[in-house]
């Protein structure tokens, strides 16, 4: 069943704007999202191939089959307590079933996880992202021999440099491995005869290169190899790769436009849920719609340091985690309530079909 057919078909018992919209916060730039809920037919619901949710190829219109809401109520999830809680003219459909459903059903000292969790997600991704910032890795993959260094009159030096001074080519040294001293190694010097291996084994491998060296000769200085440098260097690389293949350029070319170093839509959206959890502790209701527009806003558009932006967080965490402890909501729903809920709901809407 796609998006188009669930939303000619009949089956949609709730559809809302979704996103800023939703939360009062769009703006002219900003996309349309939807969300909703859809009622599968008998035959579906009772057949092998149950369907929880819809979603179209960008996931901008997602819909929950109505147990799958249930289910995700139960569990104090942001995503479908703000799509239960939207209001005016943001929801476009809703089904008179849905006067037996409140937010303020649902809303339990999970809160504080749900809600909190994701932002502090968000935060961890900030703070990664401003790193990948202003600390780009460069294109040019390093190689095992820059993480070398000679020990040579009690001090370190690049590979690459001391042999240079000593006018050596690094294919012509020989490695053996120092017994009990972790990525320490002899180091031989091949004149011409050809039984040196070289210092490392490629420009792709992931360790130095070793020789059985010949009885006789003679080690000319000692190397160390960090390999747990390395190691960290590698994930590095590849994670940095990876970010750039899959980031979302148009965002980050805002992110180098308001020049703090951070996604702001991102941190907009974390102060938001700290601050609707925290609500939920000392109102007991939820608030999709935000009261302080201007203010997150001012947070999007890259008004404010990262730093000042994690001080904020840190207070609207503090202020959460206060309230939580003195609030008298239940610590979860008892999952046998949520289930007869669900049965008393379908009875209601198959037998109207009838």
């Amino acid at each position: 069943m796609t998006v188009q057919e669930l939303e000619t078909g009949g089956h949609l018992l709730l559809k809302c704007r979704s996103g800023s919209h939703a939360y009062g916060l769009a703006t002219p730039a900003s996309d349309e999202d939807f969300r909703g809920v859809f009622l599968l037919p008998l035959d579906r619901l009772l057949g092998l191939h149950y369907l929880p949710q819809v979603a179209d190829a960008t996931h901008d219109r997602t819909y929950y089959e109505l147990g799958r809401f249930l289910e995700l109520l139960g569990k104090a999830n942001p995503t479908a307590l703000e799509l239960l809680g939207t209001e005016g003219e943001n929801v476009l459909y809703r089904h008179p079933i849905f006067e037996q459903l409140a937010p303020e059903d649902f809303l339990t000292r999970a809160c504080r996880d749900t809600f909190a969790g994701y932002a502090l997600t968000q935060i961890r991704k900030a703070k990664g992202l401003n790193k990948k910032v202003h600390n780009p890795v460069s294109a040019v993959r390093k190689g095992v021999e820059e993480f070398c260094y000679i020990i040579e009159e009690g001090r370190s030096r690049p590979l690459r440099s001391w042999a240079d001074k000593h006018s050596l080519e690094l294919t012509n040294l020989a490695l053996a491995r120092v017994d009990h001293a972790r990525d320490l190694y002899a180091v031989y010097h091949d004149r011409g005869e050809g039984w040196a291996a070289g210092a490392v084994k490629g420009d792709r491998s992931n360790t130095v290169a070793l020789t059985n060296v010949p009885k006789g000769e003679q080690v000319i200085a000692y190397l160390s190899f960090n390999q747990d440098g390395y190691s960290t260097y590698c994930r590095d690389y590849r994670e940095y790769r990876q970010w750039e293949q899959d980031r979302n350029d148009d965002r980050y070319r805002g992110t180098l436009r308001h020049g703090q170093g951070y996604d702001a839509k991102n941190m907009m959206h974390t102060i938001r849920l700290l601050e609707m959890a925290g609500e939920i502790f000392t109102e007991g209701k939820l608030n999709v719609r935000r009261p302080n527009r201007d203010f997150l806003l001012s947070i999007k558009a890259g008004e404010f340091t990262l730093e000042e932006i994690l001080t904020i967080a840190d207070d609207r965490l503090e202020r959460l985690n206060v309230a939580a402890e003195r609030s008298e909501l239940p610590e979860a729903l008892d999952a046998g309530i949520v289930e007869r809920k669900l049965i008393d709901l379908r009875r209601q809407l198959y037998a109207s079909e009838q």
